[in-house]
């Protein structure tokens, strides 16, 4: 049997550890849509094609053709949970989150800096 695009959507969605709902909520499908392409029941349109792209860093080639490698770069793992995690908090948790990440980033160049100085 030839592999369809929707047997390689579903291949992402395992490879990336995501369950459907997840996985359809990132890319703005419905749950019972994403388990109809899963089914072969509905057709991958290019909308999904871009956002599957986009949002996993998946090559718009392998899921057309199948052609690998699947995805453009090695997918952040961590940064799929954070992004997870993030998109699940209130807008004020959200916003403390972000404050939080500039200070790292405040701190970490002043490390840097510092660090430099004393070579």
């Amino acid at each position: 049997m030839t592999e369809t695009i929707n047997d390689r959507i579903k291949k992402i969605r395992l490879e990336l550890g995501l369950s459907q709902v997840k996985f359809c909520k990132e890319i703005f499908l419905s749950p019972g849509h994403y388990a109809g392409i899963e089914l072969y029941n509905r057709e991958v349109n290019k909308r999904i094609i871009k956002l599957v792209s986009v949002i996993y860093n998946v090559r718009e080639e392998y899921l057309k053709t199948g052609k690998e490698p699947i995805f453009s770069k090695v997918p952040d793992l961590k940064l799929q949970k954070m992004i997870g995690i993030f998109q699940e908090l209130p807008d004020d948790y959200k916003d403390y989150v972000l404050q939080q990440i500039d200070q790292l980033k405040k701190l970490r160049s002043k490390t840097e800096r510092k660090q430099k100085i004393d070579r």
